[in-house]
């Protein structure tokens, strides 16, 4: 490009010198920003650069020039994001499960755009993406879209549906006829993505994996089931779910040693109802779906829990208990 064409991005270089290369505790000073304004054609003389110094902190960025030993420093200070959301960030999109290692490589250099070099240095030597469970669907990004395109358009989508066999291969579920549900949120639970919505032929809420979703079309027919979903709480509904498998509703009592007090708030939240049993026990009431997975959960906290109602759940309990002796034999 032109020299003269680039004079007339000057304020657009400058700015981005220094959200690369400065933060708080890397500063630039007048001669070093006027010459790394020529790496960009573009020639700078200091009164013009202190205008435009001033016309950025009027637009509302956060220079700031400090003067020692004679020398005016410049840098900028407050960002967008500070150095500790953007680790949050992403640390957030490399652990995701359902985002591709790909994907997650790519969408981490972006968030180090919004950083200055040196800070984007500190976020890059945290990256550990390549050896953890990934999801190999690069298609979930588009089916996010979609599915966010026809909750805001109030219409129900179609899809395929698939499971993976012993192969590593896709095998479509219903042998390949359409799934037609009614989209009305979506869920990150259990380090995946959840589609949950309302299947008119069945009258029930559902939920389905969105990285095993194939081919998602919107129609023209309107979402049904918005009765069910006036007050639905997308927390609550993932509070009774274990591992995102669902299950018959039930209000469950828990026998529980006092130290694991923590374990439940953690899990169902503070507004658990929790009953003081005597000094060293406390009994849980909880609304779950019951499932292999709810229960498999309880056994795994050990002596220190056991499920004591409803009987109907009890009863479960112990025909897991038996199924488990058979599977692994029993002396």
């Amino acid at each position: 490009m032109a020299e003269g064409n680039n004079q007339k991005l000057k304020i657009l270089y400058l700015l981005k010198i220094l959200m690369e290369k400065t933060d708080e505790t890397h500063r630039i000073t007048m001669p070093e920003i006027i010459e790394s304004l020529k790496a960009y054609n573009v020639s700078a003389e200091r009164k013009s650069l202190y205008n435009d110094l001033e016309n950025l902190r009027i637009f509302g960025v956060d220079v700031i020039g400090e003067k020692e030993n004679k020398t005016y420093y410049y840098y900028i200070g407050n960002r967008q994001f500070e150095l500790a959301e953007l680790k949050l960030l992403v640390d957030s999109v490399q652990s995701a499960k359902f985002i591709t290692a790909k994907k997650s490589n790519e969408l981490i250099k972006k968030i180090e755009g919004l950083a200055s070099q040196y800070e984007a240095s500190q976020l890059h030597r945290q990256v550990y993406v390549t050896e953890r469970v990934k999801t190999i669907n690069e298609g979930i990004y588009y089916n996010v879209d979609q599915i966010h395109q026809a909750i805001a358009a109030n219409v129900q989508i179609t899809f395929q549906y698939f499971n993976w066999n012993v192969d590593k291969e896709q095998v479509l579920r219903k042998d390949g006829a359409l799934y037609q549900v009614s989209p009305w949120a979506l869920s990150w639970d259990d380090d995946n993505y959840y589609l949950v919505a309302f299947d008119s032929q069945e009258d029930k809420i559902k939920h389905f994996r969105v990285d095993k979703m194939l081919h998602i079309e919107l129609t023209k027919e309107k979402r049904e089931g918005s009765k069910r979903f006036e007050q639905f709480d997308i927390g609550a509904y993932s509070r009774k779910l274990f591992g995102m498998f669902d299950g018959e509703e039930e209000t469950v009592q828990i026998e529980c040693e006092n130290y694991l007090a923590g374990v439940m708030i953690d899990r169902f939240g503070k507004e658990v109802m929790m009953r003081k049993e005597d000094e060293d026990h406390f009994v849980v009431s909880v609304r779950v779906a019951v499932s292999r997975q709810f229960l498999s959960w309880v056994m795994s906290l050990g002596e220190g829990a056991k499920i004591v109602g409803p009987e109907k759940v009890v009863g479960q309990v112990k025909e897991e208990i038996q199924r488990l002796m058979r599977q692994y034999g029993s002396e």
